[in-house]
């Protein structure tokens, strides 16, 4: 049998999720709060970097906003000859199949990854993943936006004047999750993440944090060529 919360009257069930609402409610102004001090950061302007593109050109970093006037960059953990990557950058760059949206908002998003673009290639369609990737190409861009080769990952935002790239914002580890959706559906469930660090009632399943996140390999199996 599943566990189950208290079981009340709906009365009572409406007052404890008008209080429960009113925490969301001052949640939601403290992030718009957050949302607006991040469009006051300073901005740091950046050398001329290029990468490689998926034909194996070099890319001045200008070049891949493609036109826009901002850009999100996710790095991808990655280990030269291996044959699959992190799986949680898989799966948080899985989620993003349609992004064609941000044009309407003069944005791009892009994955950057250290590794060699001939393996990256190789990995992007394995895992059937539909986002643009550009790799370091043995430069700096990576270490010098806080994921360099065995670091971890990252999330970067830019804005371009013309070939000038400013550098705005960066997150990584649990800072990434709000550009994502799995987590946010998990997090308004019942039962949550379901992982032993969570704080829950008695009896509510939790299982050991990571054991349910799905493989690289699962990931191939359901979305690959």
């Amino acid at each position: 049998m599943n566990p189950l919360p208290p079981v009340v009257d709906p009365q009572t069930w409406q007052h404890e999720l008008e209080a429960l609402r009113r925490r969301e409610k001052a949640a939601t102004r403290e992030l718009d709060a957050i949302a607006a001090a991040r469009r006051r950061l300073p901005a740091v302007r950046l050398p001329e970097y290029t990468l490689i593109g998926e034909d194996g050109a070099r890319v001045p970093l200008a070049d891949i906003f493609d036109g826009s006037s901002q850009l999100i960059t996710y790095h991808h953990m990655w280990t030269d000859g291996e044959p699959w990557q992190c799986s949680g950058c898989t799966g948080f760059t899985s989620q993003f199949t349609r992004l064609d949206a941000l044009d309407a908002w003069d944005a791009r998003f892009v994955i950057v990854t250290n590794g060699p673009m001939e393996e990256v290639l190789a990995y992007q369609r394995r895992v059937g993943n539909t986002m643009a990737w550009y790799s370091t190409g043995g430069g700096s861009f990576g270490s010098d936006m806080g994921a360099g080769p065995g670091e971890g990952f990252a999330i970067n935002t830019f804005v371009r004047d013309g070939d000038t790239v400013y550098r705005i914002w960066q997150t990584n580890g649990r800072g990434t999750e709000q550009l994502g959706f799995l987590f946010g559906l998990l997090d308004v469930l019942p039962y949550g993440r379901q992982e032993q660090w969570q704080d829950v009632p008695n009896g509510w399943p939790q299982s050991p944090t990571y054991s349910k996140w799905a493989t690289s390999q699962e990931i191939a199996a359901r979305y690959g060529s």
